[in-house]
């Protein structure tokens, strides 16, 4: 027996004792998803690709091993694969802090002709050129429950250190981006979510005290340059990276420069991030410019202001996140969809009425009523077209209509929230 049989088996027994044999099933093979078709080594790293494209996303790297982490302390040959993605992770940030997707060798190989501010050298490792605020979050939030799960420190090395003075450094730039930023980014003959307008530097934006983007998780373009889940998300890895700096490298210096643009950061969501809407009250807007503009609407991809809770970025008791996600569990979301299959956020990244397994994975583990988690339990059971995998968007009256039948997050995402589901007694 491996060590992903001996992880799976209390929760396939749990639902297979509540006669939820499909579940079981599911789970099993979501769970084992990431660890038997993505996982790739090089160089003394490892590569994880997302699925059925053979890059690898710095946010969706660290989510696919996300559901590993509480059996890495036991199991020395998954400690070390998930060391070795960590390792690869933040040397790719030090080539350049401003992707969201790399190659897995210096190939070149991208499958766009983009006019943006990387070298040729940098090119050559890079597959997308999209920065996102979040590509730089998920590798702080990885490291840092690593070493909770597991106390192992070995990731913690001189390529770490200068890439997280490198995140530092980019999110400060990015807080005055059209004064401070090099980043600029333009893509020809695609969509207007594809590019950034306005020479490639994106929508005009106030000065707020948060960090700018220029997409979202969804890799699609930001519409105002301030994304609030992003910047929450931000924060809290902020704190993260406060705690491992002080444990683990001490730089009073650096530990400084983290707690001035934390603070920063979070005056500007104080400011900024709750606004008035006329039938939910206050609620946390998707978007602002801090010139007055702001966007009403959730997107599926994490972070979301679904996603708050789970990130840890607010208590899911919290008036202004309660009455946030009535309205974008609501159709006040442009991509809230509703149908026969299916009730849940979609993107604008696929067609209209397409519901992400992701989203309702994320409603799931940030839900403290067990009605609601049965209700996205079964919903999912149902969504997976007999394949026993989760899918992007699948829709909203037909599960056999889907996009991306290899898509690891999705999978893993479901493994969590399988096992909160029983923790929730459902």
């Amino acid at each position: 027996m491996d060590w992903l049989d001996e992880a799976v088996r209390p929760v396939c027994e749990a639902f297979e004792a509540k006669g939820r044999a499909k579940i079981a099933r599911m789970y099993r093979q979501c769970f084992r998803s990431t660890w038997d078709t993505t996982l790739q080594r090089a160089d003394g790293t490892v590569f994880l690709i997302t699925g059925d494209i053979p890059a690898m996303w710095l946010r969706d790297s660290s989510a696919q091993v996300y559901h590993y982490l509480p059996h890495a302390s036991a199991c020395p040959e998954l400690a070390e694969t998930i060391e070795g993605l960590i390792r690869r992770q933040f040397r790719m940030i030090g080539i350049d802090p401003y992707a969201n997707a790399f190659n897995r060798e210096a190939s070149g190989r991208h499958g766009f002709q983009d006019r943006t501010s990387w070298t040729a050298e940098q090119e050559g490792w890079i597959w997308e050129h999209k920065y996102e605020v979040d590509s730089l979050c998920y590798p702080i939030r990885l490291a840092h429950a690593f070493w909770k799960a597991t106390g192992r420190t070995g990731w913690c090395d001189e390529i770490f250190r200068r890439a997280a003075r490198r995140i530092v450094e980019v999110w400060t730039a990015e807080q005055r981006h059209e004064e401070a930023s090099p980043y600029f980014f333009e893509r020809g003959h695609c969509p207007p979510s594809d590019t950034l307008p306005n020479g490639g530097k994106g929508t005009k934006v106030g000065f707020t005290g948060m960090t700018w983007s220029g997409f979202r998780p969804s890799d699609d373009a930001c519409r105002y340059g301030y994304l609030i889940p992003a910047n929450f998300f931000a924060a809290r890895s902020l704190d993260q990276l406060d705690e491992i700096v002080s444990a683990l490298d001490g730089d009073e210096a650096f530990l400084a420069r983290i707690r001035t643009l934390r603070a920063e950061i979070r005056a500007g969501l104080e400011k900024y991030a709750v606004v008035r809407h006329p039938d939910f009250g206050d609620v946390y807007a998707y978007e602002v410019d801090g010139l007055g503009n702001c966007l009403f609407m959730d997107d599926a991809n994490v972070p979301s202001l679904l996603s708050l809770p789970y990130l840890g970025c607010v208590p899911a008791s919290d008036p202004v996140y309660q009455n946030t996600r009535r309205m974008v569990l609501s159709r006040a979301n442009p991509y809230f969809f509703e149908g026969t299959c299916a009730r849940g956020i979609g993107s604008p990244h696929t067609p209209k009425d397409l519901v992400w397994p992701i989203s309702l994975c994320v409603q799931g583990l940030t839900s403290t009523d067990p009605e609601e988690i049965a209700a996205l339990l079964s919903m999912l059971e149902n969504m997976d077209a007999g394949t026993g995998l989760m899918h992007e968007g699948v829709h909203k009256d037909d599960p056999t209509r889907f996009t991306r039948p290899w898509f690891a997050w999705a999978n893993s995402i479901f493994s969590e929230f399988c096992e909160r589901a029983l923790s929730a007694g459902v």
